[in-house]
């Protein structure tokens, strides 16, 4: 994530992060469903409409990096330098997401969304934006000549290949084999040899 350079904007990410952090720590201690928005702002000692200027629901505020690996994964795709080969990009992005969201720390959070309807929902909505994000970053990349329902179907295949692997007993061995799979199909819809 970019860091904010004005006193303002550090400010601001200063007051999201802790929105974020709190609400966290209460959907922890309490249950998600037991936590309103009131008590989040009231807990993080800010107002209900401030809150919502940084996050736009509840169920944003489990979900605070979203932005953040959204841009991460159409980064790996527009940051590649000349000729850097695709799924590689894509595969060292995800393998990064995947280690995060293993983490010891992140078990109690992934738990809390497994046991909510309302939460696995919202991840669902949120992959299926991402998988939208990247594929439109594989469409516009004009090194890529792949078909608008290729770079749907690949960018679908690597977000779920996140999803996937976070829930392997071996996330990393998980990433590995779906790659491999990701590589081939890549490979096949390509109407050219990649360099």
């Amino acid at each position: 994530m970019t860091v904010p350079t004005g006193r303002r904007e550090r400010k601001k990410a200063a007051t999201r992060q802790k929105i974020a952090d709190t609400a966290l720590r209460l959907f922890l201690e309490r249950g998600y469903d037991q936590v309103g928005i009131r008590d989040v702002a009231a807990e993080a000692d800010v107002a209900v409409t401030t809150l919502f200027s940084h996050f736009a629901s509840k169920e944003a505020l489990v979900f605070e990096q979203d932005d953040n690996f959204e841009q991460r994964l159409t980064q790996a795709v527009t940051g590649r330098a000349p000729h850097e080969p695709l799924i590689p990009a894509l595969r060292h992005e995800i393998q990064a997401l995947v280690r995060h969201c293993t983490a010891d720390s992140a078990a109690p959070i992934w738990r809390m969304i497994d046991a909510s309807p309302t939460l696995r929902e919202y991840e669902e909505s949120m992959r299926l934006r991402h998988a939208q994000s990247l594929a439109t970053a594989l469409a516009d990349d004009p090194d890529l000549p792949q078909t608008a329902t290729a770079c749907r179907t690949i960018a679908r295949f690597v977000i779920d290949a996140y999803a996937l692997a976070r829930e392997a007993a071996d996330p990393q061995a998980a990433v590995d084999e779906i790659f491999r799979m990701i590589e081939a199909a890549w490979e096949v819809t390509c109407p050219t040899p990649r360099p």
